[in-house]
């Protein structure tokens, strides 16, 4: 039981780096489960692996809070208005994976959830990055610095974007940051667009998990459910430091990092199982 919960605290440090980075974090919980798997079936770390996922993304949600809230006595009437025209881009951003994985989510699960695929797209999302920098030289000036500039044209083509996500391996806000940089946003407009857009997206995700494991007539031991707490607490903790030095980073850096990381876990992936 205290290596479960151990485990399940792992995940949750490992789920509340990831998340955030454009390196997929849903990639890096399926390897580290590969190593070091939860007790349960595939259907309890299924859920767990959504469930704590909303940890990552309640810390988004405090961190923003005023920002994203357009009930804030402390704004003008024209704050609150900018606020709700974010959240009707932010809407509109998660319409297009939305309707797509309530129709293959299934079907990509079943059919797309293994190691060589994780790796490829590890390898080709890294590939991308490593050439970001060179797309946004010569065009600061032009780009838009804040997600509330976002048009409704650009946030629907980003949500357009993270429909990619629905692949292992790709990363959902690698997706979305990817569009975002190449449809004119500034890096901190780009990144901050992308946390926003994961809070509805993480939220209906969750509660369609929820709903399938319920209708299949799932339930879940005390152990299960105390491992779900316990790597929400985490990722929940570790997000709200892990946001906020992203942020800080991405002002004076570019991800070519990232790209270089991805490329070397990829490569070690195909390593290993050619190996096995």
């Amino acid at each position: 039981m205290a290596f479960q919960l151990l485990k399940a605290a792992l995940m949750g440090l490992v789920q509340g780096i990831t998340e955030w980075l454009p390196v997929s974090s849903g990639g890096h919980l399926l390897l580290l489960n590969a190593f070091l798997p939860l007790q349960g079936s595939d259907e309890f770390f299924q859920l767990f692996d959504v469930l704590i996922q909303l940890g990552s993304i309640l810390a988004v949600v405090v961190l923003y809070f005023r920002r994203l809230n357009p009930f804030a006595l402390s704004k003008t009437r024209e704050e609150r208005q900018r606020t709700w025209s974010l959240w009707m881009k932010i809407i509109v951003a998660v319409i297009p994976s939305g309707a797509i994985g309530v129709v293959l989510n299934d079907v990509i699960e079943e059919k797309l959830n293994g190691l060589p695929v994780i790796a490829a797209a590890l390898i080709v999302y890294g590939v991308i990055f490593l050439f970001l920098d060179r797309l946004e030289r010569g065009k600061h000036a032009k780009r838009i610095q804040q997600a509330e500039d976002v048009s409704y044209k650009t946030a629907f083509l980003i949500g357009c974007f993270q429909v990619l996500a629905l692949i292992p391996g790709t990363s959902r806000s690698g997706s979305t940051i990817i569009g975002a940089l190449l449809l004119g946003l500034a890096r901190p407009a780009a990144v901050e667009f992308s946390f926003f857009m994961a809070i509805p997206t993480m939220l209906g995700a969750s509660l369609l998990k929820c709903a399938k494991f319920v209708m299949k007539g799932g339930t879940l031991a005390g152990g299960e459910i105390a491992a779900i707490l316990i790597g929400f607490a985490v990722a929940f903790a570790v997000s709200l430091a892990v946001v906020r030095v992203l942020v800080k980073f991405i002002r004076t850096h570019t991800f070519r990092a990232f790209g270089v990381y991805r490329i070397l876990l990829g490569l070690a992936i195909i390593a290993w199982l050619i190996l096995q």
